[in-house]
């Protein structure tokens, strides 16, 4: 099958950020952990599918456009009101979260579950992957597409949404399992196993059903786990004007480098064909230039293909 023919479907939620910057000035802009991933894939030509959730107000047309003028394509379940999330950014650019966010699918899980049944590729995420009621739908997806699709999936947790933490443990260790491509960040692994060394939580998943799990580590760079070793790449160095959208960009640039790859694609559908440590170590190196990218300007604004060509120009400060 050609990779222009592969069908990429991402489930998740898109929001309006309320970004809170350290000047004092605020802004509004679209974003969503897993909308920024559909943007990313669809920047890079992927024409991807988000499925999501989104009202008709002014706010919801804003994200829309924002999305479908990057090629994406919006399935919504009707919402009465578009969520946000207030970001608020220390004076290094770094970002914390505040929600008002809704997230069920509705009555219409079955034609859903029609759209995501022909996928090549389907990712999951963030906050539509464990609030309830919709977080149960989205793994019913997964289970109705697992060993047809690539499974990708992105924790990205959002502490400030967390009413159990012991029911959103279990969710995420349950998504794991059924993902072929596990991408968290140290601090999503810190908080789901405090004091625990994040690597050696990665390990662990790596023998729980995903062929690849990458940690991504900020200034120190990127992790990729497999069950025949770990490959690690650095930052890459930039001056960082905000994180927003950092992860994500990286996690559509994962998705966009394993979509163009046959070898890649084979070793996680089961092939039995083997990867090289050169394979995995170029697919964190392109995703975490990806990630450098975004980081050096304001908001989630992934980079398009011919960016990732050419390097930025390096600085003091790394992502």
């Amino acid at each position: 099958m050609s990779e222009r023919m592969l069908r990429l479907v991402v489930v998740g939620e898109s929001l309006v950020d309320i970004v809170h910057r350290a000047d004092g000035v605020v802004e509004e802009t679209p974003g969503g952990s897993p909308a920024n991933t559909a943007l990313t894939l669809g920047r890079l030509g992927r024409h991807p599918t988000l499925i999501t959730r989104l009202a008709g107000d002014d706010r919801g047309g804003r994200v829309r456009r924002w999305l479908e003028e990057s090629g994406v394509e919006v399935v919504a379940v009707a919402s009465p009101r578009t969520s946000t999330a207030a970001a608020h950014l220390d004076a290094s650019g770094a970002a914390s979260y505040e929600f008002d966010l809704e997230w069920d699918l509705g009555e219409g899980i079955a034609r859903l579950e029609r759209l995501v049944s022909g996928a090549d590729v389907v990712h999951i995420g963030s906050v539509g992957a464990v609030l309830e009621p919709g977080a149960a739908d989205v793994a019913h997806l997964v289970r109705s597409v697992r060993g047809r699709a690539i499974v990708t999936y992105d924790p990205n947790i959002r502490p400030s949404l967390v009413d159990d933490p012991d029911r959103v443990r279990r969710r995420i260790a349950e998504l794991v399992e059924l993902a072929d491509v596990v991408k968290a960040s140290d601090e999503d692994l810190r908080w789901l196993h405090p004091g625990r060394d994040v690597v050696e939580t990665a390990r662990e998943w790596a023998t729980r059903g995903p062929r690849l799990v990458v940690v991504t580590l900020g200034s120190d760079g990127a992790i990729g786990v497999t069950a025949d070793g770990e490959v690690a790449v650095p930052a890459v160095v930039v001056d960082v004007v905000d994180t927003v959208g950092a992860g994500d960009t990286f996690m559509g640039v994962l998705i966009d480098s394993i979509v163009g790859s046959d070898g890649l694609r084979a070793w996680l559908e089961g092939s039995g064909r083997s990867i090289r440590s050169s394979d995995i170590e170029a697919l964190l190196e392109r995703s975490a230039l990806a990630a450098a990218i975004t980081v050096s300007r304001p908001g989630a604004d992934p980079p398009r293909r011919v960016e990732l060509a050419a390097p930025p120009v390096t600085h003091a400060a790394a992502w």
